[in-house]
């Protein structure tokens, strides 16, 4: 089967572009695991710009990816995924994630301060010690943090497998039946209004958790986008409809971005001074608009892509997963050690970025050379080296 290098080159930016955010998540007001001491305002703004579209493009990627790979193998779908996302959780929960929520102990208030080293702390983790408490709640343990994507895209799998096994010409004919109303504009209109229905109708009564079981927005807005990249994945029409609307998908984002920055700093509304009810309808709209004309503008330009493929590409996918899984706990670890320097954010920022990825990939580099460490991280074992008879050996 043709692959689509196009989908490649997106989910690497997309994973590139989360190694950023989360960065940046170092130095704003919003609540995160650690905090640097000159924590403002001022990125925020830029931290936006992909707030509202980020995962949603990740999970829409991923539910084409599944396509292509359950056409592939059929019997070995369920098994395959579940090895190489079920496996890497467990390894990330135990070994990976640990020092973000040791850390974020040390540095959060916990009454009385935290004095008992790492190694005590990580065997509190793992017996699920729920004493670890502030003026914010109780720290939940063992957890996964950032890896909750993996979660997630697991909990997908597993239904979209479900309902292929039990229906198995259900997806196909509802594929073939979205074709028409999401080709033209209605690949870009069509998908805003059911964003923008689901943010209207669940945002305000469920906040996100990332706890799976709660957190019934986002799985209304994510399952939605990897289902639709599920069907639309083979759909000629509904792809290159995103790029002919490309431009006209830029506009609309940016457009929706201006309000979205205007509404949170310009506009007045606080917790304190809340807008009216129709000003926030509207303004779920907004977002929803942005979220989705984002993403028919990196699918619509990217869409050119999809036979460009080069050894970049072919090194890049791979590292994908691994890097992902390592880099919010290298973030974290470095803000530490470069916290006494004192550093200004302008300077430490883009230094913490440098840092973070040359660490992220130097492990990779490990970790793809090491066969046993590669299921660890979500890669496949090396196959076994073919020894070819010696000419001797022929002869006889």
């Amino acid at each position: 089967m043709e692959r689509r290098h196009d989908l490649d080159w997106v989910r690497v930016c997309a994973f590139g572009l989360l190694v950023l955010y989360h960065v940046g998540m170092y130095y704003v007001s919003w609540d995160w695991h650690i905090k640097s001491p000159g924590a403002s305002e001022a990125l925020e703004p830029f931290m936006l710009l992909s707030s509202p579209w980020r995962l949603s493009l990740l999970f829409m990627v991923s539910g084409a990816a599944s396509a292509f790979l359950l056409a592939k193998m059929p019997k070995g779908f369920l098994g395959s995924r579940s090895w190489r996302l079920l496996l890497p959780l467990i390894v990330g929960m135990v070994l990976i994630v640990p020092p973000q929520s040791y850390y974020e102990v040390l540095y959060s208030g916990y009454p009385g301060g935290y004095h008992d080293g790492y190694l005590a702390f990580w065997g509190r983790y793992l017996s699920a010690d729920q004493s670890f408490c502030d003026n914010d709640g109780c720290l939940l343990l063992p957890t996964w943090n950032h890896l909750w994507f993996v979660a997630y895209l697991w909990v997908y799998t597993v239904v979209l497998w479900a309902v292929t096994r039990l229906m198995p010409n259900a997806c196909r004919r509802l594929g073939e039946w979205l074709g028409g109303p999401l080709s033209g504009w209605g690949a870009l209109l069509w998908p805003v209004l059911f964003l923008a229905i689901a943010r209207i109708a669940l945002a305000a009564r469920f906040e996100a958790t990332h706890a799976l079981v709660d957190d019934w927005y986002n799985h209304a807005q994510y399952f939605s986008v990897f289902l639709l990249g599920f069907l639309m994945a083979r759909t000629r029409s509904f792809w290159e409809a995103l790029q002919r609307l490309r431009w006209a998908s830029v506009l609309l984002a940016a457009a929706s971005y201006g309000f979205i920055i205007w509404q949170f700093y310009a506009s007045g509304y606080s917790d304190a001074s809340p807008p009216p009810e129709a000003m926030r309808i509207f303004r779920r709209g907004m977002w929803a608009l942005n979220q989705w004309a984002t993403i028919a503008a990196i699918f619509g330009f990217a869409y050119r892509l999809r036979h460009a493929d080069n050894a970049a590409l072919r090194y890049l996918v791979p590292a994908v997963f691994p890097v992902y899984i390592l880099h919010q706990t290298v973030i974290i670890l470095a803000a530490v050690q470069l916290k006494p320097f004192g550093i200004r954010p302008l300077f430490e920022g883009p230094l913490l970025v440098v840092v973070t990825y040359a660490a992220c990939f130097s492990g990779y580099e490990v970790i793809r050379r090491v066969d046993w460490l590669r299921p660890l991280f979500g890669l496949k074992r090396k196959p076994a080296a073919i020894v070819l008879p010696s000419a001797a050996q022929s002869a006889t």
